[in-house]
């Protein structure tokens, strides 16, 4: 043998087929979901993927507002934030974020499950989180999947 008989073909932009992709959050659970999520999101469910690109799919996720937490962590978990001012730390529980701003939690979690740098933050636009059943993104004609189905 002269030449290597095969060649590992990498995920350029141009050859990066994103769909766009409903997903339905009522009565999941919010790690459970965003695990799957962020894999999608990154592009490990295709057989072309490459760590360095952007080649996932793009999520709608719509029912934000009714995801749950198993055991306590609904009032025993803590989101912390800092102001940026002298006693300016704020903390929150999943329960009053709920009311508050439910997009959030699943924002946070999703984040967090993305690599960090650059390459994070580009995918971290790729995902839309609303609340309700409306999502005025039908000109996208997103494919509605079933998370049960995904590993």
């Amino acid at each position: 043998m002269d030449a290597l008989s095969y060649k590992t073909k990498y995920q350029t932009k141009s050859t990066a087929k994103k769909e766009w992709i409903l997903v339905d959050a009522e009565n999941e659970v919010v790690g459970r979901l965003a695990t799957k999520i962020a894999m999608i999101i990154r592009g490990k469910h295709k057989t072309n993927y490459t760590p360095h690109m952007d080649g996932g799919d793009n999520v709608i996720i719509i029912n934000a507002e009714k995801v749950r937490f198993t055991g306590k962590k609904a009032t025993d978990k803590e989101y912390k934030r800092y102001t940026g001012y002298p006693g300016g730390q704020r903390i929150a529980t999943p329960k009053t974020l709920l009311i508050k701003n439910p997009t959030e939690i699943l924002a946070h979690a999703i984040h967090g499950m993305l690599p960090k740098g650059r390459l994070g933050r580009n995918l971290n636009t790729n995902v839309r989180i609303f609340v309700g059943t409306e999502h005025g993104m039908e000109a996208q004609q997103p494919k509605k999947i079933d998370l049960s189905k995904i590993k």
